[in-house]
């Protein structure tokens, strides 16, 4: 059974993990990668913040963010705006990769 000392902690943790993204817009809009960001969130919750148990959402997070910043620098190299394409155009672009990578 957990003590207050221990819920006291786990809040804290919480409220600093939170803190991070104060003030950021959290919509698919801005943040491709926001469903993968939420799913850790709540893992990490459930687990009481035991990053351990978290990993496969943190690899999967990690995987997605670096995916859309590459696709970032590629359409910035070509000169494409915006930068991080519409969330309507999201889906082909996953979808094109998908099949670029199953051909080689």
């Amino acid at each position: 059974m957990e003590n207050n000392e221990d819920k006291k902690k786990l809040s804290e943790q919480k409220k600093k993990a939170q803190s991070k993204y104060e003030g950021r817009l959290a919509s698919e809009d801005s943040n491709p990668c926001l469903k993968e960001q939420e799913l850790t969130y709540k893992c990490l919750d459930e687990h009481k913040y035991d990053d351990d148990a978290c990993k496969l959402h943190f690899d999967n997070y990690k995987i997605c963010k670096s995916f859309w910043l590459s696709v970032q620098r590629d359409r910035r190299r070509r000169n494409i705006t915006p930068f991080l394409p519409p969330a309507e155009e999201r889906a082909k672009i996953k979808e094109q990769f998908f099949e670029k990578r199953s051909q080689l």
